[in-house]
């Protein structure tokens, strides 16, 4: 019979062959070793310190800012609208807007100078006593020269200019007697206003009665004048008038500009400008070196309000433009031209170009919901395949987070309607 082999050994040779128990020499000891220096701490706590740091960014302060180029569009409409200052809001339905009338009057004065020249001629006058010593009246016909020393003119006479003072009417002078004459200077000037003189008669000269007869005067010659002087011509008038009606227009037009608002469109065409008068306190032929001229301007303008012709634009585009679309207001371009005015009836017309771009809204808190957690890549695939967006652009920041952030509140989204 053979011999049987065990592989597991029977109780009674496992109990035989008991492993020995060996006491241990130490029991085991666990301890906590905490850091005993500073730079044992900062070791520990820098790493910690970043690791909050970062967690804290990551999911308060990390944010995105996306930059949405829309799909957008270019319209243009034409249509005409009347001014009207008898309303006082808007009409769309009859494209009306209100106007309002604003008015400057001013008088405007100018001092000019004279060109003119003009020459004041006057003869010396004065009173003579003339004597006749003689035994027989002598009759003295008119214009009757009367002569002084020629020492008495100064300056002194030049050729030509004679030394004669004449009387102007018929006198008879008794014998033994005098009579007081008015003397004239045969010529004007200043050299005729001689002092007081013994004359004589050039006209007895030759004759017994030539010593006789003479005159004597107690004052001096006066008046006598000869010079030059400004004087005012009707041109100088004429082209103050015309000047100063330039002048007069150009700034009361500016007066008017002034006084209205700045909200307000005026228009050049639109408004009035009348000369109501001119005048000059000085005549043609006034000797002066200077005259005043005056004019007196009236103007009138019809002007409506930027604000007004704006909300009438944007509410014919609301009627015009497709449900959902956006007007882009910043390429908002409005030409206009002036066509009939009235201003006594304060109404003008226009005739309206307008040009816009306009693109599909976006409704931006979906549209931030849907890219909450996306990574960057996935987000930019994204915004690029909805039909309304052209291009996008993702910023994130710190620059080094790779996704969106978890809420809405950490994006924010920008339109950028080139």
């Amino acid at each position: 019979m053979a011999k049987k082999i065990f592989d597991i050994l029977p109780p009674e040779e496992l109990k035989k062959k008991k492993v020995k128990e060996f006491p241990l020499e130490k029991e085991l000891e666990f301890k906590l070793f905490l850091p005993k220096t500073r730079l044992e701490k900062s070791l520990i706590l820098i790493p910690l310190v970043l690791i909050i740091t970062g967690a804290v960014f990551y999911f308060t302060l990390s944010r995105a800012e996306i930059e949405i180029w829309p799909e957008t569009e270019l319209k243009t409409f034409e249509t005409k609208l009347t001014v009207d200052k008898g309303i006082e809001n808007i009409n769309f339905l009859a494209n009306l807007i209100p106007g309002i009338s604003f008015e400057e009057e001013k008088i405007f004065s100018q001092e000019f100078p004279s060109s003119g020249k003009k020459l004041i001629e006057k003869k010396a006058e004065g009173v003579i006593r003339v004597f006749n010593d003689s035994q027989q009246g002598q009759i003295l016909v008119a214009q009757t020269r009367f002569q002084p020393p020629l020492e008495k003119f100064r300056p002194s006479l030049e050729t030509g200019e004679n030394p004669w003072f004449r009387t102007r009417e018929r006198i008879v002078i008794p014998a033994k007697g005098y009579k007081d004459v008015k003397v004239v200077a045969d010529a004007p000037g200043e050299k005729y206003n001689i002092e007081p003189s013994t004359f004589s008669v050039p006209g007895l000269a030759g004759s017994p009665q030539y010593t006789f007869i003479y005159g004597k005067s107690f004052e001096s010659m006066k008046e006598g004048l000869k010079k030059e002087t400004p004087e005012v011509t009707q041109e100088d008038l004429k082209k103050a008038e015309e000047l100063l009606k330039e002048k007069a227009a150009r700034e009361i037009k500016d007066a008017l500009k002034d006084k209205i608002p700045s909200e307000f469109i005026v228009l050049e065409g639109a408004s009035k400008t009348e000369i109501l008068e001119t005048f000059s306190l000085d005549r043609a032929g006034a000797e002066l070196e200077k005259f005043t001229y005056q004019v007196k301007v009236h103007s009138l303008t019809l002007v409506f309000k930027t604000e007004d012709l704006k909300n009438f634009v944007n509410a014919l585009l609301s009627s015009e433009i497709p449900t959902g679309k956006i007007i882009h207001q910043e390429s908002l371009k409005i030409n206009y031209s002036l066509g009939n005015v009235d201003l006594a009836q304060g109404i003008l017309s226009l005739s309206t170009d307008i040009e816009t771009k306009i693109y599909s809204d976006i409704e931006e808190v979906s549209l931030k919901r849907a890219l909450e957690r996306k990574s960057l890549a996935e987000a930019k695939i994204f915004l690029e395949n909805q039909p309304q967006i052209t291009k996008a652009q993702i910023r994130p920041w710190p620059f080094w987070v790779e996704k969106i952030p978890a809420t809405s509140k950490q994006i924010k989204i920008t339109l950028n309607v080139d």
